[in-house]
């Protein structure tokens, strides 16, 4: 027997990961009537921690970054539910590998004239780069910039594998002024990376810039309990879980059948004859959202639909915009990347004192890089044991998505008893994640993508589309956008 579950809400959100539980918690917190719909039978998105032999492993991204005020403002809100964890002074030192070698990278200006990972050319570049004048393309690749500012080492040693990092990237295919704004402002607000970074650091802060710290951070006992925090604050009566095949419609679209008129007016008694007979309902929602919840239809009026899922998903769910606009949308290109979380009760490696290491696409290894998990937060492993995450695959490298199990295992053990010089590879914990939509890719195509993004809420009032197709990747950035959304809507 077919079901079917009809309601009237102001607001939905459509997407459970980070950004729609930030809009949601808003939204709870201003009082509004809203419904939070997610497809999978949780919450959290890609976040997702996990405790097994005394190991405390992510899923989904490890730790984000304090990058502006609404971390620190969530956090405090939800002080009472979960707490705040900043990573140790490891995370200050970060490793790169350099002809089968890890060197530390440069963390000023002296390091970076004194490494070893620069050449003597590339290091008199460095210190000419305060007197070149800025670039005047705002669609130049990061690659270009780099080399134009810094030479061809800086870029191999430094910028590659930062952006291996983060984005999982391509430096010849991210364009700084989408990818890196920060990093492409100071070029032309001050005309150099240098200069740039020297006078803002004299540059008197507010309170609330002072609270972005730039450290690193995650939540104690796992990024889930900020998801746990954020559910319990929100309500389960506002989420729910497992709804699939979700689609919206306008109300000026016309409607399949007699049968799906129900949806246009439930708060009317006056049922028509006939799809064309619709001048008895009152029009005062916007939108008819439509899903399968356990094979049971759900039908919601709302004012305003919120979508926060990837940018892949918006042709189906959204069907009433033109397939040129949504096209220039869902082109956005995520990388596929396979984490590896990986745990030893006794380690017998090199030494864990940094951050991670980080691998340049030049040293041609068959990973990007690994985190040292253990030696950034607490009771991630066991007392004198350590917990490393490795990232397999990325943008350059999306072939090996496609290995098997044993194919990904002996891939880590060949690279992980290298570079950590372990004389046997036996881990105590070794789970194999992989993410078929990892990292969206801010390149060329990116300012296209934002404007006709503004030009679909224009033409749609109560339409808003955010997610990590814009306004950035990070945790910070979803946190943000999720609470200037929320805003919006006060």
């Amino acid at each position: 027997m077919k079901y079917r579950f009809e309601m009237n809400k102001d607001i939905i959100i459509i997407g459970g990961g980070i950004t729609g539980l930030t809009i949601a918690y808003y939204l709870k917190k201003a009082g509004k009537d809203f419904l939070l719909l997610e497809k999978q039978d949780r919450v959290g998105g890609v976040i997702k921690t996990n405790s097994e032999n005394g190991f405390v492993f992510e899923e989904g991204p490890n730790t984000g970054v304090i990058g502006n005020a609404d971390v620190v403002d969530l956090f405090d809100d939800l002080a009472e539910k979960c707490m705040l964890e900043v990573a140790s002074a490891n995370v200050n030192k970060r490793l790169v590998l350099k002809n089968g070698k890890w060197k530390p990278l440069p963390m000023g200006l002296w390091q970076a004239i004194s490494t070893p990972l620069f050449t003597t050319y590339d290091k008199f570049r460095i210190l000419g780069e305060p007197f070149r004048k800025a670039g005047n393309n705002p669609h130049e690749t990061l690659d270009d910039m780099v080399r134009r500012r810094m030479g061809n080492s800086f870029l191999d040693y430094a910028v590659d594998p930062f952006i291996l990092g983060v984005y999982a990237g391509d430096p010849s295919m991210l364009v700084p002024k989408y990818a890196l704004p920060k990093l492409y402002n100071l070029e032309q607000d001050y005309g150099s990376f240098i200069k740039g970074s020297i006078k803002k650091g004299f540059k008197k802060k507010s309170e609330e810039e002072k609270k972005a710290t730039r450290n690193v951070f995650s939540v104690e006992g796992g990024l889930s309990n900020l998801v746990n925090a954020l559910t319990d604050s929100i309500g389960n009566e506002n989420i729910i879980t497992g709804v699939e095949n979700i689609k919206v419609k306008k109300y000026n679209d016309k409607p399949d059948s007699v049968a799906d008129l129900s949806a246009f007016d439930l708060k009317s008694s006056i049922k028509p004859d006939s799809v064309e007979d619709l001048s008895a309902f009152n029009k005062s929602e916007n939108f008819i959202i439509k899903g399968l919840v356990h094979g049971k239809e759900l039908t919601i009026n709302a004012k305003k639909v919120i979508t926060t899922t990837g940018a892949y998903t918006l042709s189906d769910m959204l069907p009433f915009i033109n397939k040129s606009d949504i096209q220039k949308i869902n082109s956005l290109h995520y990388t596929k990347v396979i984490e590896v979380a990986i745990g030893f009760r006794q380690w017998k490696g090199i030494p864990l004192d940094a951050f991670g290491g980080l691998i340049p696409h030049k040293e041609k290894r068959d990973i990007l890089g690994a985190m040292f998990l253990s030696s950034l937060l607490s009771g991630r492993a066991p007392e004198k044991g350590a917990l490393v995450t490795v990232f397999i695959g990325g943008v350059r490298r999306q072939d090996l998505i496609g290995l098997n199990d044993n194919e990904i295992y002996n891939l880590v053990e060949r690279e992980f008893r290298d570079l950590m010089q372990i004389p046997e590879f036996n881990p105590d914990l070794l789970k194999i994640i992989r993410h078929n939509y990892a990292i969206p890719q801010y390149s060329a195509d990116s300012g296209e993508r934002f404007a006709t993004v503004q030009k679909l809420e224009n033409q749609f009032p109560g339409l808003i589309i955010g997610g990590n197709l814009r306004n950035g990747i990070g945790m910070a950035d979803r946190i943000k956008q999720g609470k200037n959304l929320a805003n919006s809507l006060m």
